[in-house]
């Protein structure tokens, strides 16, 4: 048997950050098994689902790199065959038409309220002879529900969970206009998709038992299931905006890299010792569902910064380097040029250890990509006395024939506080704030390195006029 999950969210909103992990434990469920990864759109619900809303889930897996084995399937293409497998029930005596109205029903919930009793259809229609349906009444599709005994659910999390049967009723699997339920399209497309691992929030524990039912009445063998607990907030709450991002591409805009949130993701709710750091190919090889816990997880902000603080010390220069670029493109009083990505990039060992997120390093590096003149932080411009003016001068000098390495960089430094009398840092914090206009800086060294000796001439002369 190939293993085969599927993430089948719907288009009406977000990529919660709750729908990414389940994305991803099914796809490395998948990859660990050496099976297949679908990814099916549940856009039934015509009136909120939205090609925006599409769009934001493809890019959000695109940018986590949780990328399907075949193009999305669209549920609404295969309506026609949701409505074939309902028909097929009511030939074969597994579903009946009903013909109550909308008035009716309401109706029969309010007196079944008014009499202590549940508001369950009641099966009217479950043996009536079709002879009997009202003129003009278009009939939906109901499942003959099994009225005794009881329907389990062999969870591979939760374990064994049950259900009288009693306390289902006939759901409706296709309504009168023809357009199939969501609880009976999933069985359909999980069925005829070869789905055999369902792993999804387990706010769709209730759903399995009915759509169990489904599965029984056609004679199909049903997946394996496996409900996840949900993604609380600190305080145990739903997680929500008050907690903070949880929109898969808010994380991204906040400067998070997709490895390090899937790498925080896999340890919400899973665990494999006291491992923290887990990258994508070791995720691979550790992931299956006996270290899924059954308790809500609980959102930590703080890790996760952690977490991807570790990760972009880790990660590619010349990557983050586009990264900040691409957030620095467009703000007001900078100037992005030629040179700027080899600046930013010749920096980055520099920045890199102190930054938590792309936000941050996109801050500390902006200095090297804004135009004369400066913007100077208040103690920045207050390093700029007459004298210090004075000295830049002179700096500029020495430094308009150093030799310009790191080294020799270094040596001018030194042999020009040496020749004037000073010590070392009285030269490089009027510098540091003639170069970033700041008072903290990577090493002065590197900084000029980066900035280049044009720049770095035009600089100390510009602070000091």
């Amino acid at each position: 048997m190939t293993v085969r999950t599927r993430f089948a969210p719907s288009p009406t909103g977000m990529l919660h950050i709750g729908g990414a992990r389940t994305a991803l434990f099914n796809y490395l469920f998948a990859r660990h098994h050496g099976g297949e990864f679908v990814l099916r759109i549940e856009d039934t619900d015509r009136e909120r689902s939205t090609d925006a809303a599409t769009q934001v889930i493809l890019d959000g897996l695109d940018w986590l790199g949780l990328n399907p084995d075949q193009p999305p399937v669209f549920q609404t293409s295969r309506q026609a065959r949701h409505a074939e497998v309902a028909w097929q029930m009511v030939a074969q005596g597994r579903a009946y038409l009903a013909y109550d109205s909308a008035d009716e029903l309401k109706q029969m919930r309010e007196q079944a309220t008014a009499e202590g009793r549940s508001g369950r259809y009641d099966g009217r229609w479950r043996d009536r002879d079709p002879a009997d349906a009202p003129p003009g009444v278009a009939p939906a599709i109901r499942l003959k529900a099994p009225r005794d005994g009881e329907t389990v659910v062999h969870d591979l999390v939760q374990g064994e969970v049950r259900v009288g049967n009693a306390e289902l009723d006939d759901m409706i699997i296709l309504r009168s206009d023809g357009m199939p339920t969501y609880l009976h399209a999933v069985v359909v497309d999980d069925h005829d998709m070869a789905i055999t691992h369902v792993i999804r929030g387990d706010d769709h524990l209730t759903n399995t038992f009915r759509q169990l039912q489904v599965y029984h009445a056609m004679g199909w063998e049903p997946p394996q299931f496996a409900h996840i607990p949900l993604i609380h907030g600190a305080d145990g709450a739903k997680l929500s905006k008050r907690h903070g991002a949880v929109s898969v591409l808010e994380f991204r805009e906040q400067g998070f890299l997709p490895e390090a949130l899937c790498n925080y993701l896999l340890r919400l709710g899973w665990g494999h010792g006291d491992t923290e750091i887990v990258p994508r190919d070791e995720a691979i090889k550790l992931f299956d569902l006996d270290g899924v816990g059954r308790g809500a997880s609980r959102m930590d902000y703080a890790k996760l910064t952690h977490v991807n603080g570790v990760y972009m010390r880790g990660a590619d220069d010349a990557r983050l380097a586009a990264e900040i670029l691409r957030r620095l493109q467009g703000q007001p009083h900078l100037a992005i040029g030629a040179d700027s990505a080899a600046r930013v990039q010749a920096l980055l060992p520099h920045l890199k250890e102190r930054a938590k997120t792309l936000v941050e390093l996109a801050g500390m590096a902006r200095f090297l990509v804004h135009p004369l003149p400066l913007a100077m932080e208040p103690k920045a411009a207050a390093q700029l006395t007459d004298e210090a003016k004075a000295m830049l001068a002179s700096l500029a000098e020495a430094f308009a024939t150093a030799e310009f390495s790191l080294p020799g960089i270094d040596a001018t430094l030194r042999a020009f506080a040496d020749a004037t009398g000073r010590k070392l840092g009285q030269v490089a914090q009027p510098l540091r704030a003639a170069l970033t206009g700041s008072t903290t800086s990577p090493p002065i060294d590197a900084t000029i390195l980066a900035l280049g000796r044009d720049e770095t001439l035009a600089r100390m002369l510009a602070a000091a006029r």
